[in-house]
């Protein structure tokens, strides 16, 4: 026999209280009378063996009583045989999920983390000292007794793994015969169908749901700038979107944003259960080098979504190529510093230059011959722009439309050609809310006079940035993988357009620069995210081989992720074991290439989670073996779970003889009275 709460034999104890008032127990003497006192001397020996008779007894059902009463809440059992054998056929299985929602408040510890550990570490006392425990999720293999419970001691600030995690999923797959418990929180959207599959061919798998109080959450969902071309010195606007991800309310929740160490902006926002609310702060770029950010939310007690992390890069020089007879762009570009213009004729063109341009201008190339046209494509592959004005040689109308073809643009026809001076059609002046022209146009008191131009080609598809009065389009934008491309309907030469000349042409030129810049690197990284794609320089000394060129490191912690490189386009696989939030350093032969910021997956921030009823109801009868725990990880649910899973219980039998031992006790104390002997008469 065994027991599962030994600790109540101290209430045995109490037996001495019946055996005190036993002991210290005196009667009155009586006084009898009697006409004969030869009697006397039988009289009071038969009265005193009866009455000791009775108290003994009595006492031996008070004591009986005690005892088994203090058996009942020790909850004795025997253990089953082939149970025992079943279990002691393999591991225990353990997961204790730490992850960040598991800081919420529990019902009776501050955290659900502690009542996670604590009823685990009561699990692993509940079984014999040679069974082996295996901890899931974490690389410790398996564990005795002793180094299960230190291990447990190191889940609340070790490293982070939730129930739904793949390293997990991967554990259950290389289970043993054996029971596996799951302590968790049980997150709603922490995990699909394929887990509960995983479930259904582990064996005995037992769900011990942990219940937190209701709580709020205000975590960022998101950040953004108002103009993806980032500046130094210049006014941004950072959007922020913040979400509650819990069941209360939260009211005047402090948010704070850094730049570096410096406090930038400070607000206060109130957010319903499960609402968005979307902030803007206006901040400026000190100088040219990365800038990490951090926005800081203040709300308790689930702290560990409270800071987000972000980075921002000045946009480097951007490279503009114009490829013609003679420069247009030249004055446009070459007076401004964010700008590396260069200028190259079809017959001296370097092509390692286009490979490297942002925004290339084809200026009235005629004709385009097969190696431009295959290079323009190339530039629209790598995710630049190429600006095209056609020349107006009928000529040149075959070259071009191949050049269309291989640029992706689609419904061009070309205008028969004027006979004289070609007529020319006023540009229509556009709207100061396309966000083309964010920014270009100030107040307009009187009519603006819009450039001139004769068009040579039309086209029916695209996006349509400048018009001409008649509706045709003058500029048009046509999107081709990740580049994109703009085709001016009229050639730049002065009997054709006067457009070079008008005030609108710098800021589209301008504009058209800036959009062609892009760089690969986001802002902002979750620690979810598969893969994260960079552009970076060709190392000298690099060999391709070399698969831990590239590194992340953050203080003394390495990852070499799974990488590939093609050209200057890097693809870094983020390592499942990466789970502390914060910045990242790209390292490569000892050398810092760019800072990247991980924050945790925003569906960790949601604190729905699933009740014990809920569980029971999504597993149905398709999972025979999975068993859900009512009362989370106390220990007494656990120890009638495991009562009645490994061994016979015999607390029914305990209740019994204490009833047993109190009707004896009053039968005695009713019926046990000596009766009166016959011949004696009281005087």
């Amino acid at each position: 026999m065994q027991l599962a709460y030994p600790g109540f034999l101290w209430g045995l104890l109490a037996i001495g209280i019946p055996i005190a008032i036993h002991l210290l127990q005196l009667r009155r003497p009586q006084r009898v009378f009697f006409t004969n006192i030869g009697f006397i001397r039988e009289v009071e020996l038969t009265t005193i063996r009866q009455r000791q008779l009775q108290e003994l007894l009595v006492l031996l059902a008070r004591v009986l009583a005690i005892g088994f009463l203090v058996l009942l809440f020790c909850q004795p059992f025997f253990p089953v045989a082939n149970s025992v054998a079943k279990e002691a056929s393999g591991d225990v299985h353990i997961l204790v999920d730490n992850s960040g929602s598991m800081q919420a408040a529990g019902q009776l510890q501050p955290r659900l983390v502690q009542e996670a550990v604590d009823g685990a570490a009561a699990l692993g006392k509940s079984y014999d000292a040679g069974t082996r425990f295996k901890l899931l999720g974490q690389s410790s293999g398996s564990l005795t007794q002793a180094a299960y419970e230190a291990a447990l001691s190191g889940q609340q600030g070790g490293r982070q793994t939730s129930w739904g995690a793949a390293s997990v999923r991967d554990d259950l797959q290389k289970v043993q015969p054996g029971v596996t418990y799951l302590f968790s929180d049980f997150q709603k959207n922490e995990a699909g169908a394929d887990f509960w599959q995983h479930l259904r061919r582990t064996g005995q798998v037992v769900l011990v749901p942990q219940v937190a109080k209701p709580v709020g959450n205000v975590y960022v969902d998101s950040v953004w700038l108002n103009d993806a071309f980032v500046r130094a010195h210049a006014t941004l606007g950072l959007h922020i979107r913040l979400r509650n991800g819990g069941s209360e309310a939260v009211a005047d929740c402090p948010v704070k944003v850094l730049l570096g160490k410096q406090q930038v902006a400070t607000l206060r926002v109130t957010i319903a259960p499960g609402q968005l609310s979307e902030v803007t702060t206006q901040l400026q770029l000190a100088d040219e080098k990365l800038t990490l950010g951090r926005v800081i939310t203040g709300d308790a007690p689930v702290v560990f979504d409270n800071a987000f992390y972000f980075t921002l890069q000045p946009a480097a020089v951007i490279r503009v190529l114009e490829i013609g007879e003679e420069p247009a762009t030249q004055q446009a570009y070459g007076r401004e510093p964010l700008f590396m213009y260069e200028f190259a004729k079809p017959q001296t063109l370097n092509y390692s230059k286009l490979r490297q341009a942002n925004l290339v201008i084809v200026r009235e190339v005629a004709p385009v011959d097969a190696g431009l046209r295959e290079a323009l494509a190339g530039v629209l592959r790598r995710g630049g722009s190429v600006v095209v004005v056609p020349p107006a040689s009928p000529l040149a109308h075959d070259s071009y439309h191949k050049l269309f073809q291989a640029l992706g643009v689609r419904g061009e026809q070309w205008n028969a050609p004027a006979v004289g001076l070609p007529t020319r059609q006023e540009v229509a002046m556009p709207s100061a809310r396309d966000p083309f022209f964010k920014d270009v146009f100030g107040a307009q008191p009187r009519r603006v006079i819009m450039p001139q131009v004769a068009p040579v080609l039309q086209l029916g598809q695209g996006t349509t940035i400048l018009r001409l009065r008649d509706g045709d389009g003058f500029l048009t934008e046509f999107g081709s993988g990740a580049g994109h491309t703009y085709v001016f309907a009229a050639p730049f030469a002065k009997e054709y357009s006067d457009f070079t000349a008008h005030s609108l042409f710098v800021p589209v030129l301008y504009r058209l620069a800036m959009l062609s810049y892009h760089t690969d690197q986001q802002p902002a990284y979750r620690l979810n995210t598969p893969a994260v794609a960079l552009t970076v320089p060709t190392l000298a000394g690099r060999t391709a081989g070399d698969e831990a060129s590239y590194r992340l490191v953050q203080d003394s912690l390495v990852y070499i992720p799974t990488q590939r490189q093609h050209g200057s386009q890097l693809q870094l696989d983020v390592p499942t074991a990466m789970t502390t939030p914060g910045f990242y350093k790209v390292v490569s032969q000892g050398k810092v290439l760019t800072t990247l910021a991980f924050n945790p997956s925003k569906r960790e921030s949601e604190l729905a989670a699933y009740s014990a009823a809920e569980l029971r109801q999504l597993l149905g009868p398709t999972h025979p073996n999975v068993h859900v725990l009512e009362g989370g990880a106390q220990p007494e649910a656990l120890a009638r779970y495991r009562a009645g899973q490994s061994s016979q219980p015999l607390w029914r039998y305990c209740l019994l003889v204490v009833l047993a031992c109190l009707l004896a006790e009053a039968l005695l104390l009713r019926f046990g009275r000596p009766r009166a002997l016959a011949g004696v008469v009281p005087a």
